[in-house]
């Protein structure tokens, strides 16, 4: 066994890359970064897919996970995860929409209230359009938003149709105070260039402290719990497996994979762990119990010569609104999608139109089929079966086809999947929307926190894992409900309260 630190953060994305930063503040803390993909230290150096914030990377850098969306699709779909320091956020479409108050108050939990978490939102952002109360300056991630005069023609047609539709403008969709309408993305990219969290927070500074080590390359097999206590980690790497001492271990490896290091540790429902055939070290249901996301759908559109272009950003605009009977204001999204992303140097002359439902009523599952951490989980999103969500999707589709109705959008494509017969018949399209439902790639709840006694939860307000002294889990996983927004703020606001916790060994 080779000793390593006081503390292993295992996965390096968004709350990971964050806490290694923020821990490793203090000289006196050692602090070992565990990552499965590769490192990229020199920024000057990236990957051109890691680069490019105007669209995803989908294979250069992922975990080549498949998924499910819908008890009907027969075919997996692809379920992205960076695999690489930065994690997912390294490989996302860089929008950065945080969460809205209610997201995190229905949490119940006094240390993730809005109010005590806003100075944390504010913290992790260098907002280029706002300031203000709602808004920070000069931290680790650059936010700005696309200007008028920077959108592209689907995009900017996109927004006059909701404008003529009678949604309001909506310059700033940060501002907790907005009642939704249209407007541009935040998003944490600055001339095209994706700004991830190991480029805001694994500066060339910080990865020059000596209390700080990253290691790429390698993928964690399991906790190693001896006497109720973590002794170790087991990781796999190119000359071997190895084990890692440890006083703590923080799991950041993502809402797909956290749980899976658990169930090989022996911890989570005991007939899961049996199946795996791993001996129990806790029993704790909630581990891997469920699994939140946020439904999409979209129709396809065949464009006019110059409509859409691989040289346009995927994605610039939103409008947000109340679906009908929703107690959550804005938690429903439409927005154009600027060319259909089918291979990254291919594009058919087509643009979409997409919905995301921001508080689904459903949730899925994910299936570990076996104790090998290389062998990838069976992902079954269960999208749209409930019909609160089947409902809201409908909806919002056929507010997208109102919008592509409009005097501004209708000379610029034409309908292509599914046919116009489809969209404007209210009962062949909620047939039809399994075909088209998907993931919107935030998967999160795997872990979920909550009050002691709570057998929903499997960790505590401050990460700590139910049984087991010196474990935390700090990502995605941890959420007991999903944020109404794109998860990845909603996760960097997680690294950034407990790398604080951390640091400060308030944990």
């Amino acid at each position: 066994m080779r000793l390593a630190s006081d503390l292993v953060v295992v996965g390096s994305g968004s709350a990971g890359a964050v806490i290694a930063a923020r821990v490793s503040e203090r000289a006196d803390r050692e602090v070992c970064l565990l990552e499965a993909g590769p490192d990229y230290p020199d920024a000057s150096a990236l990957p051109p897919d890691l680069v490019d914030g105007t669209r995803n990377s989908w294979r250069q850098h992922d975990w080549g996970y498949k998924a499910v969306p819908t008890p009907g699709q027969t075919i997996p779909f692809v379920f992205p995860r960076g695999k690489v320091v930065g994690g997912s956020s390294a490989v996302n479409t860089c929008i950065a929409m945080r969460p809205q108050p209610y997201d995190l108050d229905e949490w119940d939990l006094p240390e993730w209230r809005f109010d005590v978490c806003l100075p944390y939102l504010n913290r992790l952002e260098d907002d280029r359009d706002f300031d203000g109360p709602f808004h920070g300056k000069g931290g680790p991630i650059p936010i700005r938003r696309h200007g008028p005069d920077e959108l592209v023609p689907w995009q900017a047609a996109f927004v006059e149709a909701c404008r003529a539709l009678g949604h309001p403008a909506c310059e700033d969709i940060n501002d907790p105070r907005t009642q939704g309408g249209v407007g541009p993305h935040a998003m944490n990219k600055i001339e095209g260039v994706r700004f991830s969290a190991a480029r805001g927070y694994l500066t060339p500074a910080v990865r020059s402290r000596a209390n700080l080590r990253i290691r790429a390359g390698t993928l964690v097999r399991r906790v190693i719990v001896v006497n109720r206590r973590v002794e170790a980690v087991e990781v796999e790497i190119a000359a071997g497996v190895e084990q890692i001492a440890a006083r703590k271990v923080v799991l950041c490896a993502g809402a797909v994979a956290t749980p899976g290091i658990l169930l090989r540790s022996g911890i989570g429902p005991p007939l899961e762990i049996a199946r795996l055939g791993v001996e129990l070290c806790s029993d704790v249901p909630a581990v891997g119990a469920r699994l939140l996301d946020h439904p999409g759908a979209a129709f396809i559109l065949a464009a006019r010569i110059g409509v859409s272009s691989l040289t346009h950003p995927l994605i610039q605009t939103v409008v947000r609104y109340t679906s009908r009977g929703s107690s959550c204001p804005n938690d429903m999204q439409v927005q154009p999608g600027s060319f259909l992303p089918l291979h990254p140097r291919v594009v058919l002359p087509t643009v979409t139109m997409m919905c995301s439902v921001g508080k689904p009523r459903g949730h899925g599952r994910i299936v570990f089929p076996s104790a090998d951490a290389r062998s990838s989980p069976r992902i079954f999103s269960e999208m749209l079966v409930h019909p609160d969500d089947h409902t809201r999707a409908v909806n919002a589709l056929q507010l997208a086809y109102d919008c592509v109705r409009s005097s501004s959008m209708r000379t610029l494509a034409f309908f292509f999947w599914p046919g116009e017969r489809v969209l404007r018949d209210r009962a062949a399209l909620g047939e039809w929307i399994y075909r088209s439902c998907g993931s919107g790639y935030h998967p999160c709840g795997t872990v979920p926190m909550g009050r002691d006694g709570d057998v929903r939860a499997a960790v505590d307000a401050r990460g700590r894992v139910r049984g087991v002294e010196g474990l935390v889990v700090a990502d995605a996983s941890i959420m007991p409900t999903v944020p109404s927004a794109n998860t990845n703020l909603t996760t960097l606001l997680i690294g950034e309260r407990f790398g604080e916790w951390l640091r400060d060994e308030a944990i």
